[in-house]
């Protein structure tokens, strides 16, 4: 039975948030999940998912921090299954390779295999550690999360959703989506909106790299206490997030 003291085990997940520099200011790569999907049904996400058996294997010959490599190939495989966008490697990739490498990706072949056959690596420092967030206890589904963050510069990629677990993407200001949250009906889930709120506090790529390398990651479990006569989910400090206190009754959990 899970409790405070015997928590359910997380389910491994690895997240990107892909920065470029678009003509309103910073923008970030967002994907909206698909509406037949159990969790996270129709939101308004960053690119990401599940940890897989295999990117272990991938990030076992990587230098550097072993837990973080295995997040960063699955966000690089998970980034190129969901919008076509190939990040975190070195070299040039073209948007013809990068749309054969997903095909490939999609009909089962290992991403290992892909990178080799382009003659491409996984560049660790390409992909920054940025926070690790847990869920309460309260919440059903429990995904211990890693994000991740990368610069694609100007930006000038095709990208396309995958029409099975994403069905749109885009590129949007931090601000433009937190307000397009407030006035439409748009929902935004917890660790997603925080993570806006902290990429607009610091602006750009580099003050969030600054931050992230200032601050290096560790878990983040939001606690539940009475805010304004309300009971609401708050972020604890020392983790690089501006305050924030969100009702639980507003709070979107599946």
């Amino acid at each position: 039975m899970t409790s405070p003291e015997n928590p359910s085990p997380g389910i491994p997940a690895s997240t990107l948030i892909a920065f470029r520099n678009g003509v309103d200011g910073t923008e970030i790569l967002m994907v909206r999940r698909s509406k037949k999907l159990a969790f996270g049904a129709g939101a308004a996400v960053f690119p990401g998912g599940r940890i897989d058996a295999a990117d272990h294997d991938l990030a076992a010959d990587m230098s550097g921090d072993p837990e973080w490599n295995v997040a960063r190939v699955a966000a690089v495989r998970e980034t190129l299954e969901e919008t076509g966008l190939l990040v975190g490697v070195d070299g040039q990739v073209t948007a013809t390779q990068a749309s054969e490498a997903r095909a490939a990706l999609c009909s089962g072949t290992p991403l290992t295999n892909l990178l080799s056959d382009l003659g491409l690596a996984i560049v660790p420092d390409a992909l920054v550690p940025f926070a690790r967030w847990f869920p309460p206890l309260s919440i059903p589904r429990r995904f211990d999360t890693r994000f991740l963050i990368a610069d694609l510069g100007t930006g000038a990629v095709d990208l396309s959703a995958d029409g099975s677990e994403t069905t749109e993407h885009f590129w949007i200001t931090p601000e433009a989506m937190l307000a397009r949250a407030e006035t439409s009906d748009e929902e935004l889930m917890f660790p997603t909106r925080m993570n806006l709120l902290r990429i607009a506090q610091l602006g750009n790529f580099e003050r969030a790299r600054e931050q992230a390398r200032a601050i290096p990651p560790r878990m983040v479990m939001p606690v539940i206490a009475e805010e304004n006569g309300e009971r609401c989910l708050i972020m604890p400090e020392g983790h690089g997030y501006p305050h924030f206190a969100e009702p639980l009754g507003t709070i979107r959990r599946h």
